[in-house]
C-alpha cells in the first residue's frame, strides 16, 4: 500500500475533527488568572484558581442543531456559512484538574451577574477575601459562570457578544413593548426592563421617535382596560441639567409617572440582535469542557444551574432542543432550574427581551408562561395543542437529570402548579423518571434577611419577608444531583402539593386563617393563552399580543396556622414559630395595596403568649402554648431536622448551623419589637 493511500483518509479525519472543534469553541482569551486566597488548599481538591476572559464560538448555519436560532442566517457577520459569537466567563477550578471531582456547575448568570458561589458557600462571589466555608471547593467542583444575555446591564456584567441581523442587507425593523409600575412618582423612565428598582436588560433604543405606532398607555392592574395617554403629553426625552433634551433611551411624561399605576409603551425599533445564540453558547461550552482535551475547564460532567430568569432559560433551553450539541451528544448531564415556576422566556425571538419575566405588576403578557408546562406531554383541552417540555430532548435521546425547585412565591406569582397538573387544572400529571419536582415550603423567590425585615422600594410589602434560607437546600440538591449523574444514586422523591391529596386547591378554596391586620390577596398570577401573530413560531412577535382565556390557578392549601401542608418542609413547619405565606401585598405608600409584591412572601410571627393572643384576637396558638420551654422547642426542631438529614434534604455537616439558627429564631420569636 502506498503511504498516500492511508494518509489521505487520515488527513480527512483529522481535518474533520478540527472543523468540528472550530464549529464550537474556537478560542479562549484569558484576561486574568489568579490563585484563590493566595493558593490556599481546599481539602483533597487542593488549591484553586480563578480565571476570567472571553470564549469565542462559531456556529454553522447549516447544522440542524442550530436551525432554531432565530435570524442566525441573517447575521451580519456570516462568513463561510458560520456566525461568530463570544461570551464573558469566570471559572473557578482546581489548579490540578485531576484533584477535582470531575463535575462542573455551569451557572447561567442572572442578568449578567454570577452569585452561586456566594449563595452556596457564603463568602465573596469573586473569592477576593472570603470563601465562606468553601463547600463547593472542598468537594472538588469546577464552577463556571458564562455570559448569555446580550443586553445585560453594566460594564462588569457577563455579556453575550452577538451580531445584529439584516434581511438581504436591509435593516430589519419592528415594534417592542415595555411596562412598569413605580413605587414613587417619577418624571421619566429609562427604556428597558425595570426590575428591583434598576435595569435588568437595556433592550433597544427607539428607532424613530415620530413613528405613529409609538404609544403609551396606563391601567390599574394587569387585566384592567388600558387608557391611551395623548401623544402630546409624552416624548422620548430626559431632563439634563434642568432642561428636557431628546433621548432615544428615555420616556418623559408631563406631570410624571404615578406610583401604583401600570404603564405600557410600544415603540419602533431596528437592528435585532441574534439573541438565541445564548442557548448555543451554554450548549457548546458544556460540550467543549467535556470533550476537548485541552479545555480550560476539563470535566466529565456538567450541570446547568439557573435561578429565576435563568431557571426559565434552562427550561426553554430544553424545550427548544438545545441539549443536543452539534454532533448530537448530550450537553448538560444535569439541570437545576430554581424558582422558574412554569415559565420559559423571551430569549430566542427577533428583538428578544431576555430580562422580561412575569411579575404581578410588570412584564405582563410576555411569552413567559406559555404552553406546554409539564415535562411529560400534555394537551390543552381548549386549543387542542399538545406537547411536553422535554419532547425534543426525548427525541434526541439527550434527556438530562432534572430538578425543578420552586418556593411558595412561585405558586402565587409564577404559576408553578402548571408544571405538575393537567392544563384544565383537574388532575395531577405524571412526572418523568429523570425529573424531580421540589416545592420548598415557606421560602420566597430569594431568601429575605434575618431578623425578618420588610422589603424596600418596589419590594416594600405590608409584612416582613420570609427569612428562611435556601442555602442548605442548594447544597443538598447539588450533592444529590452529582450522585444521581455520577453513580445513578436516586435523589429524594418529588415533593409538592397535589390535587388528589387536597393540598393543591383553586384560589376560591384557599383557607387562610383570619389573622388580625393581615390583608389577603384577591388574586394570583395567571398564565394566558397568548397569540403573538402568524409568525410567532418563527420567532417574530406582534405587539401587544391577543390575550385569550387563562389557565386555571391552583395554590398550596394551608393548615390552621396558615402554613402550607405539603412540600419539602423545614423544621420551621414541624416546630413552627410563625406563619409563612405564599404572598405579600404592596404597602399603601407605594400604591396599589391590593396587588402583590413581586418575589416576596410574608413572615407573620405567632403571638408570644396567651395574653397577647387574646388581646389581638389572633386565632393561632401562641408560642408559650405550643412549647413548654425552649428545650421543648429545640427537641422538636432537632427531631424534624434529623428526619430531613436522613431523607437527604439536608446535609449532615449543616446540622450545627441550622441548630444555631433555630436558637436565633426562638429568641426572635420571643422578643418584643
Amino acid at each position: 500500500m502506498r503511504p498516500t493511500s492511508w494518509l489521505i483518509p487520515l488527513l480527512c479525519v483529522l481535518l474533520s475533527i478540527c472543523l468540528q472543534a472550530r464549529a464550537r469553541v474556537t478560542r479562549v482569551e484569558v484576561a486574568s488568572r489568579s490563585d484563590v486566597l493566595g493558593g490556599k488548599s481546599f481539602g483533597a481538591a487542593g488549591s484553586y484558581e480563578r480565571i476570567t476572559g472571553r470564549v469565542y464560538f462559531s456556529l454553522p448555519v447549516a447544522n440542524p442543531h442550530n436551525a432554531r436560532i432565530v435570524d442566525l442566517a441573517n447575521a451580519v457577520n456570516l462568513r463561510n456559512g458560520e456566525v461568530e459569537f463570544s461570551a464573558d466567563f469566570v471559572a473557578v477550578r482546581p489548579k490540578d484538574a485531576h484533584k477535582g471531582n470531575g463535575s462542573m456547575l455551569l451557572e447561567v448568570p442572572n442578568r449578567g451577574y454570577a452569585r452561586i458561589l456566594s449563595l452556596v458557600d457564603g463568602g465573596d462571589q469573586d473569592l477576593s477575601h472570603d470563601a465562606g466555608d468553601a463547600w463547593l471547593l472542598r468537594n472538588g467542583f469546577t464552577v463556571v459562570s458564562l455570559g448569555w444575555q446580550w443586553d445585560a446591564p453594566g460594564d462588569d456584567a457577563l455579556h453575550l457578544f452577538a451580531p445584529i441581523a439584516k434581511e438581504n442587507g436591509k435593516t430589519i425593523t419592528g415594534l417592542l413593548r415595555g411596562d412598569f409600575m413605580l413605587p414613587r412618582e417619577m418624571p421619566e423612565i429609562p427604556l428597558g426592563h425595570i426590575t428591583l428598582g434598576k435595569i435588568g436588560g437595556t433592550e433597544y433604543r427607539v428607532a424613530d421617535p415620530k413613528d405613529p405606532r409609538n404609544v403609551l398607555t396606563v391601567r390599574d392592574s394587569r387585566e384592567a382596560p388600558r387608557t391611551t395617554i395623548p401623544r402630546a403629553e409624552w416624548q422620548f426625552a430626559q431632563t439634563v441639567d434642568g432642561k428636557l433634551v431628546a433621548d432615544s433611551r428615555h420616556i418623559h411624561l408631563n406631570g410624571g409617572f404615578q406610583p401604583g399605576k401600570l404603564y405600557e409603551y410600544i415603540y419602533a425599533v431596528a437592528d435585532p440582535v441574534v439573541a438565541g445564540g445564548g442557548f448555543a453558547v451554554i450548549r457548546d461550552f458544556a460540550s467543549y469542557s467535556k470533550h476537548q482535551p485541552d479545555a480550560i475547564t476539563p470535566v466529565a460532567r456538567v450541570y446547568g444551574e439557573g435561578i429565576s430568569q435563568n431557571g426559565r432559560f434552562l427550561r426553554d433551553f430544553l424545550y427548544q432542543g438545545f441539549n443536543a450539541d452539534e454532533d448530537g451528544r448530550i450537553a448538560l448531564d444535569g439541570v437545576l432550574a430554581h424558582v422558574a415556576g412554569a415559565g420559559r422566556g423571551n430569549f430566542n425571538y427577533r428583538f428578544a427581551q431576555p430580562s422580561r419575566d412575569a411579575q404581578p405588576t410588570s412584564s405582563v403578557f410576555y411569552p413567559t408562561d406559555i404552553f406546554p408546562f409539564t415535562d411529560e406531554p400534555e394537551k390543552d383541552p381548549l386549543t387542542g395543542d399538545s406537547g411536553g417540555l422535554l419532547d425534543r430532548a426525548v427525541a434526541d435521546k439527550v434527556v438530562p437529570k432534572i430538578f425543578f425547585s420552586n418556593t411558595s412565591y412561585e405558586y402565587w406569582g409564577r404559576v408553578s402548579a402548571l408544571i405538575h397538573v393537567s392544563a384544565d387544572g383537574k388532575h395531577d400529571m405524571p412526572v418523568s423518571d429523570n425529573v424531580r419536582i421540589y416545592h420548598l415550603t415557606g421560602l420566597q423567590h430569594f431568601s429575605g434577611p434575618f431578623p425578618p425585615e420588610k422589603g424596600e422600594g418596589d419590594l416594600l410589602g405590608q409584612q416582613p419577608q420570609s427569612p428562611l434560607p435556601v442555602k442548605y437546600f442548594w447544597r443538598s440538591m447539588i450533592a444529590n444531583m452529582d450522585a444521581w449523574v455520577r453513580s445513578n444514586t436516586p435523589p429524594p422523591p418529588s415533593s409538592y402539593p397535589k390535587i388528589a391529596e387536597g393540598t393543591l386547591v383553586p384560589l376560591a378554596d384557599y383557607k387562610f386563617p383570619p389573622i388580625p391586620a393581615v390583608n389577603l390577596p384577591h388574586e394570583a398570577t395567571r398564565a394566558y393563552r397568548l397569540d403573538y401573530g402568524p409568525h410567532w413560531r418563527d420567532g417574530i412577535l406582534i405587539q401587544p399580543p391577543k390575550v385569550g382565556e387563562a389557565f386555571p390557578v391552583l395554590v398550596p392549601q394551608v393548615d390552621v396556622d396558615g402554613n402550607e401542608l405539603d412540600g419539602v418542609r423545614l423544621p420551621e413547619f414541624t416546630a413552627p414559630l410563625a406563619t409563612y405565606t405564599g404572598w405579600n401585598l404592596r404597602d399603601p405608600s407605594i400604591g396599589a395595596p391590593t396587588q402583590r409584591v413581586p418575589f416576596e412572601v410574608s413572615y407573620i410571627p405567632f403571638p408570644k403568649n396567651a395574653v397577647e393572643r387574646q388581646r389581638s384576637g389572633d386565632p393561632r396558638q401562641s408560642i408559650a402554648e405550643r412549647y413548654a420551654s425552649r428545650a421543648d422547642y429545640m427537641k422538636q426542631y432537632e427531631e424534624a431536622l434529623d428526619d430531613l438529614i436522613k431523607a437527604r434534604w439536608i446535609l449532615l455537616e449543616d446540622r450545627s448551623a441550622m441548630v444555631d439558627r433555630a436558637l436565633q429564631e426562638w429568641n426572635e420569636g420571643n422578643t418584643d419589637h
